[in-house]
């Protein structure tokens, strides 16, 4: 799924311009991202878009050299169940 980035979030909308899903995030400071909320649809729940979300964040941190603050507990247990995959960016 492609997603559209606004202010300080990725989401997406349906054609009636319903959200689908949105993660939103902060800059903590120059050099930190956090993740506060992520949000999906109950109707698009299961395939895997929350995860797509927080990869979108995460490739946004390695391209900007930043480290994650995943205040939100779906990233937070994300990022830690897969530290590995996501050492570089965990904060």
């Amino acid at each position: 799924m492609n997603f559209d980035s606004g202010d300080s979030c990725f989401y997406k909308n349906d054609e009636n311009e319903n959200l689908i899903c949105e993660i939103s995030y902060s800059m903590a400071d120059n050099k930190m991202i956090s993740i506060d909320r992520t949000f999906v649809n109950d109707d698009y729940c299961g395939q895997g878009i929350a995860a797509q979300l927080v990869d979108c964040v995460v490739k946004m941190a390695r391209e900007e050299n930043k480290k994650i603050i995943p205040r939100c507990p779906f990233a937070k247990g994300m990022l830690e169940k897969n530290s590995s995959l996501y050492a570089d960016v965990i904060e």
